[in-house]
């Protein structure tokens, strides 16, 4: 892969202990790698992390198969910069996207052509590589678009917008623009996540007989909460009394980020999950057929906490599990994520672990175990001892995050303390609390007044936040 200017000189050799784990990957073969990121899926919303109301079988089977994660998080409490964590391998003190700033008429800032990212590190490795569903992190045909940052294809929803509703008038195939004629007017013929499914297994088929990166950022469960009829009947009537959710039926902005009304909100959630969790299913069973299930590693994630958006009622599915928070707060409600990593042969079957992760730790795992070159300047650490069962994994000596609305908010984790700043943008009214995520998970007892010593170490790591309006300007329901 031939690198874009500027690049080389970020790039060093991936053999180097410091960032690559000192080669536990050594005698593993380069997988394929299919990254599922589900759309503000909650700690809570499988059925194997403590969901009670409906099942997800085909989720919980790979988590069966592999390695469920119950101290990971995601990159923000939002979707792009969420997903720029992932794809650089830094934390949003330091990611070049770090908000849903919104370019008009389609897309999102992009990122800086001197990003490297996870896909570029793959594509230079010779692997194939598709992106199946939201991106959110560069309009189309700027810089930050997914063609321009290492995918070979993308299909689905470049603008986080026009990704808030089910049924669009057209989906992004790379550079062309699918008009979907089936959803002209108020029709609604053709589902997206479904079309978009399609184009993912058609990808995996594809490319099954050589090295490939299926990144499968698909918009369930976000809102609105539209699903076809199939799935509704399924769970019609099984939670009463039903939210009846009045949104966006007509006008400007309808299909164009407006929320559609749907009057049976909490049977739509479950039909929705639903839906994912038979998608992940069908990526299962594709690997399984094509005969590449013992090469393939399948990654299963959130890119943030549960919304409160659309009509969705996280509190009566319990979807943060027992934390606290929402999409948009930095509690462990709005930041720990579900993750489970199948690998049949490598990762053994039906294993848990408490290491403590983030998603800028993807990249310099899946380096590692593809042998690819690095950035030099990235805040992850690679998980690959975690994952082989080995027990020379490396720690973090604190996580960070910052956001940027609600007056700015930011957060470390360092080994069981968090601490969670508010106000940051209005320094007279900024509140810090800690809390010993051990003795107190829910973050129910500000203790920040019993440990002022601890109080004041954590105050010096609190990196400055930028508060730049061109670039760190956010939209309200991305």
């Amino acid at each position: 892969m031939k690198l874009k200017p500027g690049k080389v000189i970020m790039m060093i050799c991936a053999g180097i202990a410091l960032l690559t784990g000192c080669g536990d990957a050594d005698k593993v073969k380069s997988p394929n790698i299919i990254f599922i990121l589900a759309d503000d899926l909650g700690y809570g919303d499988l059925s194997c992390y403590g969901q009670t109301k409906f099942a997800t079988p085909n989720i919980d089977k790979l988590a069966q198969q592999g390695m469920l994660f119950t101290q990971h998080y995601s990159g923000s409490t939002v979707c792009a910069p969420s997903r720029s964590a992932l794809m650089t391998g830094q934390h949003t003190g330091h990611t070049f996207i770090r908000g849903n700033k919104e370019v008009l008429p389609e897309g999102q800032y992009p990122m800086s052509a001197e990003v490297v990212t996870l896909a570029e590190l793959l594509k230079e490795k010779g692997y194939a590589t598709g992106a199946f569903g939201k991106w959110g992190l560069g309009y189309p045909g700027s810089e930050g678009d997914a063609n321009n940052q290492g995918f070979d294809t993308f299909f689905g929803y470049n603008c986080q917008r026009i990704g808030h509703n089910y049924y669009p008038y057209f989906l992004r195939n790379n550079q062309d623009s699918l008009v979907l004629k089936a959803n002209a007017g108020k029709a609604a013929g053709t589902y997206a996540p479904q079309l978009i499914h399609e184009k993912t297994i058609e990808f995996i088929e594809t490319h099954h007989d050589e090295p490939f990166f299926c990144y499968v950022p698909t918009i369930i469960p976000h809102a609105e909460l539209l699903v076809p009829e199939e799935y509704m009947a399924l769970y019609r009537g099984k939670y009463e009394p039903e939210h009846n959710y009045k949104g966006v039926d007509d006008g400007p902005a309808y299909r164009n980020g407006g929320y559609g009304s749907q009057p049976e909100s909490h049977a739509a959630f479950a039909a929705m999950v639903h839906l994912l969790d038979e998608q992940v299913g069908d990526i299962m069973n594709k690997v399984n057929e094509l005969g590449i299930a013992d090469n393939t590693l399948i990654i299963f994630t959130s890119d943030n906490g549960p919304h409160k958006e659309g009509g969705a009622q996280p509190d009566y599915f319990n979807s943060n599990g027992p934390y606290r928070g929402y999409k948009r707060d930095l509690y462990e409600g709005g930041i720990r994520v579900p993750l489970i990593a199948s690998w049949p042969g490598v990762i053994k079957e039906g294993r848990q672990t408490e290491h403590i992760s983030a998603f800028w730790d993807w990249l310099p795992t899946l380096a590692e175990l593809t042998s690819a070159n690095v950035p030099w300047q990235i805040d992850g650490i690679s998980m690959v001892p975690t994952l082989l069962g080995k027990d020379s994994q490396q720690q973090h000596e604190y996580l960070y995050w910052e956001f940027h609305e609600l007056n700015g908010r930011q957060a470390i984790r360092m080994g069981n303390w968090k601490c969670v700043k508010y106000n940051v943008l209005t320094p007279e009214k900024a509140t810090l609390e800690l809390y010993d995520l051990e003795s107190d998970p829910g973050e129910q007892n500000n203790i920040a007044t019993q440990f002022p010593h601890i109080v004041k170490h954590f105050e010096q790591l609190f990196i400055p936040v930028r508060n730049d309006s061109e670039v760190f300007v956010f939209e309200p329901n991305s």
